[in-house]
């Protein structure tokens, strides 16, 4: 059974990885293209928006955490996410690499909230055991 839904988020693709996706708003309204077929052809990519919505939801939860723990931040969060050849099956996977700038706090304070935002955030939960994510926090 699902919890309670608090709102919904519809996106529509056609022709997969060259293709295009849609948002039901418009908002988003872009050409996805495969970077690796040489093509030159400007787009995106299904790895690009989710590292555009990862890198923004785990921003959301890392200031969340610092909040809760009294900290006054600053944060930036960059997302990098791999297309992977995925030797168990021949296949691909996505890996992640979460690069959090955080001003306002010693390195091991930057440490322990990636590690707290981490266990909070819905797209760290989603992934959980799924994927590879590795945090990379800095205090600047």
């Amino acid at each position: 059974m699902m919890s309670e839904v608090l709102f919904t988020s519809s996106a529509t693709a056609k022709g997969g990885r060259r293709g295009h996706v849609k948002s039901d708003d418009g908002l988003i309204d872009l050409k996805v293209v495969m970077p690796t077929d040489g093509t030159g052809e400007k787009g995106t990519n299904p790895e690009q928006l989710f590292a555009a919505a990862y890198a923004a939801c785990y921003d959301g939860a890392f200031n969340l955490v610092a909040k809760k723990k009294k900290k006054e931040v600053d944060s930036t969060v960059t997302a990098d996410v791999s297309f992977l050849k995925d030797p168990a099956d021949n296949g691909f996977k996505i890996g992640v690499v979460l690069n959090i700038e955080v001003k306002g706090v010693s390195q091991e304070e930057a440490e322990e909230l990636a590690a707290l935002a981490h266990e909070v955030c819905p797209y760290s939960k989603a992934t959980r055991g799924n994927i590879d994510v590795q945090l990379k926090p800095r205090a600047l």
